[in-house]
């Protein structure tokens, strides 16, 4: 039985931090960037991909020519999208509508927004099409919940116990056999 390595790390702080930010684009902070190649300095990778969005693809290009390869972009890496709240302060969103999507974001997704199913079977394709070799994935927040849905079979309540800052890393090992769930092997805030 093989195992793989995966690392998913969260984009550099944004320079619209503190929004919902699914679709919306921004560029991501230079501070953010640092704080990304100084977190992932020790990680022994040979691929790095990241999801289209600026805020991620911009961190990834910084790691990847530390590493003297190319990134790879995939969109399947991109957030959750938040329909009419995209881009907005969360406490301009109507509370118990806002509510009822952390409690259930299938159920009851964002307006004209993307229903958490929808996202699982994003990132469950794009984990599929990984390479075998360790690799960086440069992503959201809500992109690395579902991953660790998928690889390691956590519920929502577990998932958002996760706090998941910018910048941070989770390490997973993940086998090849179906039966086997991934195994978390570090998270570096």
């Amino acid at each position: 039985m093989t195992a793989r390595i995966l690392y998913l790390m969260r984009h550099g702080t944004p320079e619209l931090a503190g929004r919902m930010l699914g679709r919306t684009d921004c560029d991501v902070t230079p501070e953010g960037v640092a704080a990304c190649c100084a977190q992932a300095q020790e990680l022994a990778v040979q691929h790095v991909i990241a999801s289209d969005l600026r805020r991620a693809s911009q961190c990834a290009e910084a790691l990847a020519a530390e590493r003297g390869v190319a990134p790879s972009i995939d969109p399947r890496w991109r957030e959750l999208d938040f329909g009419a709240w995209d881009g907005l302060e969360s406490g301009t969103i109507d509370a118990d509508a806002l509510g009822r999507f952390w409690s259930d974001p299938d159920a009851f997704p964002p307006p004209r927004g993307e229903r958490w199913s929808a996202l699982v079977a994003r990132v469950a394709s794009a984990i599929d099409d990984l390479p075998a070799e360790p690799v960086l994935i440069v992503t959201h927040g809500g992109t690395m919940r579902a991953a660790l849905h998928i690889l390691c079979g956590f519920a929502l309540p577990q998932l958002w116990a996760f706090d998941l800052p910018c910048a941070s890393v989770l390490g997973l090992r993940v086998w090849d056999e179906p039966s086997r769930n991934g195994q978390i092997i570090g998270l570096w805030p």
